[in-house]
Order: C-alpha cells, then structure tokens, then sequence
C-alpha cells in the first residue's frame, strides 16, 4: 500500500442524530481532537451557574472581591463537584487579577490611582448603570450608592459592584471611576507583596490560579514577566518550562476519555 494516512472505520460512530430542526447519520471522517475536547471554560457566579459549572466545567472564570469570598466559592464549587462524583481536581477556578507591579507599594498604588483618574465621569456612570442594571445617574454623585431594587441584572457582577461600595465606602463618583476602569480583584504593590497574597490565594484554597489582567500593554505585561515571574518561579509557584504542547496538559487537566471505546490518541494511522 502506498504511504498516507487512512481511517479505520472500526473505529467512527454514527451519530444517526434526529431532532426537530437537523437530522444526520454521520460519521464524521475526522480525527479527534488531541486534547479529547476543547477545554470547557465557565464563567458565572449565580446558583445556576454555579452547578452547572460544578457539572461540565473544567475551567472556571470567577469573579471574587477578597480571599474570603474566593475561599467561599471554591470550597463550594468543589463541593458540589464531590457530590456528583467528579474529582474536583478535574476543575480549575482561575479568578480574573488585575496585577499592578512596581519596585515599591506607593509606586504601585500611584500607577493605579492614575489609571483610575483618567476615567471620565460620563463615561463611568454609564458603566455603573449598567452593572447595576439602574440608573443612578441622578442622585448626588458625592453622595453613598442608596438602596436599589432588585433587578434581572448579572447576579455576580451586581453583586460585587454592591459590596465594593460598601465595603471601602465608595461614593457614586468613586464607584463610577471604578466601574469606567477594573472593578475586580487586583493585586497591587511589588513582586515580593504581591507574590505573597498570591501564596495565600493557593494555599488558602481561594483558587488554583489566576487569569491575569494587564493595567496596560506593553509595559504592565513586562513588568509581569520581569518583576513578577522570577519572583513566584524562585517560590516554586510558577512553571519553569510548560508541562506539555496543549492547553489541557499546561493546566494539568487529564484528557477525557473516549466514550465509545479506548483511545490511544492516534485516530489516523500512517502507513
């Protein structure tokens, strides 16, 4: 037989599909994806987000002000994936970070403050209303966030919106020029302060990692890679080489099974 690459038909499954809108018999003549299937990523922190995360995801996009609301999420999501008989360790919580990093604390803080200043009014109340799925445009804009009725907004991003008012007693304006700007977690200081809130987040169970967002490209990357890296690397709590070629095996994810019979892998031979 001359060389080239053939299916083996022993091994593709008809999907003999009938529904409403599309039926097909298949079998669909190509190879299965190296990774099994893409990585399932969710993101979501309502109570029916939350199980179905705990039910199909095997990354989750989280969205937590502080440890302890992080701490909180994880041990429930984990919780529930127990319950259903998925290994927990099967799913990885990533909150989403913004890292601010600089050779001193004040340094660090002075570069968001002026992040932060360069929203203009109008457009970060147009922000706050939108999370907030209300318009507050027309109480005093010095004044505290007033009570808000319910509303069929994005739970958890109204939710953190809420607590961060009240949490650092944010005024309209304050709450505007963080909404016009990044709302959410950051972690703000040097590579070694910022490195040690990281640990905590790791060890604490707050997370298992985190989807890292930049203040700003170029430079906010390269302090990341520069400043930061080699910190969590001299920790051991950052990789030194990646760990595989897919994404699967870089976030430690096993490859899932093929459910209609074994797989090695290889769904075209060479011969």
């Amino acid at each position: 037989m001359e060389s080239g690459l053939y299916f083996d038909p022993a091994r593709m499954h008809v999907l003999g599909h009938k529904g409403k809108h599309l039926s097909v018999r298949g079998p669909l003549n190509i190879a299965r994806p190296i990774q099994g299937w893409p990585v399932i990523v969710q993101a979501g922190a309502s109570e029916a987000g939350r199980q179905l995360a705990a039910e199909t995801a095997e990354v989750i996009f989280a969205a937590p002000g502080s440890l302890e609301g992080g701490k909180s999420f994880y041990a429930d999501i984990k919780g529930r994936a127990r319950a259903l008989g998925r290994d927990p360790d099967g799913i990885k919580i990533l909150p989403g970070a913004m890292v601010v990093v600089a050779d001193s604390v004040e340094e660090a803080r002075a570069k968001l403050a002026r992040l932060d200043g360069l929203v203009h009014y109008e457009s970060g109340i147009g922000s706050l209303n939108s999370m907030l799925d209300f318009d507050v445009s027309g109480f005093d804009p010095d004044g505290p966030l007033p009570e808000l009725p319910p509303t069929n907004a994005s739970h958890s991003a109204r939710q953190r919106i809420l607590s961060l008012a009240r949490r650092e007693r944010l005024s309209i304006r304050q709450l505007a020029q963080r909404a016009g700007g990044y709302a959410g977690l950051s972690f703000v200081g040097t590579p070694q302060s910022i490195a040690d809130e990281m640990e905590r987040w790791l060890f604490e169970e707050g997370s298992d990692g985190f989807n890292v967002v930049f203040p700003f490209v170029p430079q906010g990357l390269d302090d990341v890679v520069d400043k930061l890296i080699p910190e969590l690397q001299r920790r051991d709590l950052f990789r030194r080489e990646y760990e595989g070629t897919t994404l699967r095996e870089n976030l430690g994810l096993a490859r899932p099974p093929n459910r209609f019979f074994e797989d090695s892998g290889q769904a075209v031979a060479a011969q």
